[in-house]
């Protein structure tokens, strides 16, 4: 019953749209010419008292695409070294990426009783060019992710903390934050992840999201 209880909540919070949290490292800034070359996923569930929690984790290393772009300042930003041995021994091409990630978000909606995944991101407008150019590099045509539509942390960490950069606004929130280990895929996600349910479940704290508690009533009223 309370599996049944989240399951719906989860589709009532965000109009049958399952949040999903990514975050790419790139190659530059050109969604169509740079490389992407980390990718990670953070599905998202929901508990019976309507708290949002990070679920599962997918990320993966990508070797670039055929003929793409990558600067050698993006390397040294990310620290990504494109010759590390184990590196190459685990890189996927974007194709063979895109599957893993995009499998296990397809199986998340259905079982949440949601429609689509949406996409949340700190500066989700980067994140999500880069990966509706990667899907249409790759001829992929079910996309689990609404087209343009997204949440951005960045902007709610402005609005809620006051703070935009993703350390500081994780620390405001009380989320550890580990400098050394920023810039990877998985990280920058995992904490970004943490970050989106802490500002959606004190907005729910405060009385923000009453959506459910106003559709159990009139359903009682019509009982």
């Amino acid at each position: 019953m309370s599996e049944a209880i989240a399951r719906d909540l989860m589709a009532q919070r965000f109009r049958s749209y399952l949040p999903v949290v990514v975050d790419l490292e790139t190659g530059g800034f050109n969604a169509e010419r740079d490389a992407v070359l980390e990718i990670a996923a953070v599905t998202l569930t929901m508990d019976p008292e309507g708290n949002l929690l990070p679920d599962a984790t997918y990320a993966y290393h990508l070797h670039p695409f055929e003929g793409a772009n990558v600067e050698q300042s993006a390397l040294d930003f990310t620290g990504i070294r494109l010759d590390d041995p184990l590196r190459r021994q685990v890189a996927l091409t974007e194709e063979q990426a895109l599957g893993e990630i995009f499998r296990p978000i397809r199986k998340a909606i259905k079982a949440h009783g949601c429609t689509r995944a949406i996409l949340v991101g700190h500066n989700a407008a980067f994140d999500h060019g880069f990966l509706n150019a990667a899907s249409n590099r790759c001829g992929i045509k079910r996309n689990p992710f609404h087209p343009f539509s997204s949440f951005d942390t960045a902007t709610l960490a402005g609005l809620v903390y006051g703070q935009t950069v993703l350390a500081r606004a994780c620390r405001a929130a009380g989320i550890e934050f580990d400098n050394k280990a920023a810039h990877s895929a998985r990280y920058d996600t995992e904490r970004t992840a943490e970050l989106f349910c802490a500002m959606v479940n004190r907005y729910k704290d405060l009385g923000g999201w009453q959506l459910a508690v106003r559709e159990q009533a009139m359903d009682d009223n019509e009982d």
